[in-house]
């Protein structure tokens, strides 16, 4: 079901709401660029864990208002304004991707209505001490974060032009990444199920402009308006160790540093095989038994 929240500034953001109506809420931050229609666990699948899953465009993604010069720290804002509407006091939520560090920003900054959080193959802020935040990450991912340091003109244009081939046919999104794609990354996209997921998905994060993907890239390199120090949350961190999108290194760093914080590294898998452990994490973050070995590293 799709529905139009307006926020207290008057921006439209466009949310989707599925799964058991009378379930535990949980928010889904998608990835970058990304969509409310982004992956998530089948339908029968949240009516079996009892989850009504809130997932929403974040701003300047398909019909959401732009919210030029952004921080990660804004997305509380407008998560609250979302539960507010929908007569939600408490919540669970995940971000995956380029939807971690927004997903703690809701835990640092909602500690009254977050329960639980959890991250998978997020990034560390950019001045992460200690942290080589380029090392171990693809070269695509270094070019666009290199012309974001370098200022908004020249990554707005690169990937104002990327989202015009993207927008005709958004195959073209992962036809560019595959050769930076592992094994477990191309079994993953290879099932018709998720590449159909992923290329709806992108298709609707662009349907109208790049914007969102252009403030997203900007707001991870700037400081984002909270220390992982401050969440008091529970947080569970999934990564995999064959991640180059999102090096793992920073769910280390970042497991180090959030109080309570746990973290679960797989060996052999890479960035899209969060995808397959969404239901895993959903039984987490609603207080179950999971599968998942969580380990403080």
């Amino acid at each position: 079901m799709l529905k139009d929240v307006m926020t207290g500034d008057g921006r439209r953001l466009a949310v989707e709401i599925s799964g058991d109506p009378g379930g535990s809420p949980v928010f889904l931050l998608h990835g970058t660029p990304g969509s409310r229609l982004g992956p998530a666990p089948r339908p029968m699948r949240l009516y079996h864990q009892q989850v009504r899953l809130i997932t929403y465009d974040r701003p300047g993604y398909g019909p959401s208002d732009r919210l030029p010069g952004r921080r990660v720290a804004h997305v509380s804002a407008d998560v609250a304004a979302i539960a507010d509407a929908l007569g939600i006091e408490r919540f669970a939520v995940v971000g995956r991707s380029g939807g971690g560090p927004h997903a703690l920003a809701c835990a640092a900054l909602l500690p009254d209505r977050v329960t639980r959080a959890a991250v998978l193959v997020g990034l560390a802020p950019r001045d992460a001490d200690g942290l080589n935040w380029f090392a171990g990450m693809a070269a695509s991912n270094v070019n666009e974060y290199t012309k974001a340091l370098d200022g908004p003109e020249q990554l707005a244009d690169s990937l104002r032009k990327r989202s015009v081939d993207i927008q005709s046919d958004p195959a073209k999104l992962l036809a560019q990444l595959r050769w930076e794609l592992t094994e477990s990354d191309l079994r993953v996209v290879a099932n018709a199920v998720i590449r159909a997921m992923l290329l709806r998905n992108y298709r609707e994060a662009l349907s109208v402009s790049a914007d969102g993907w252009v403030d997203d890239a900007l707001s991870f390199c700037l400081p984002w308006g909270f220390s992982p120090a401050d969440i008091s949350v529970p947080v569970l961190l999934w990564h995999g160790e064959r991640d180059g999108f999102s090096p793992a290194s920073h769910t280390r760093w970042l497991a180090e540093r959030i109080p309570g914080g746990r973290a679960v590294l797989h060996p052999e898998e890479a960035h899209f095989a969060s995808l397959r452990v969404l239901p895993d994490v959903f039984t987490w973050l609603l207080g179950g038994r999971s599968r998942l070995t969580a380990d403080r590293v």
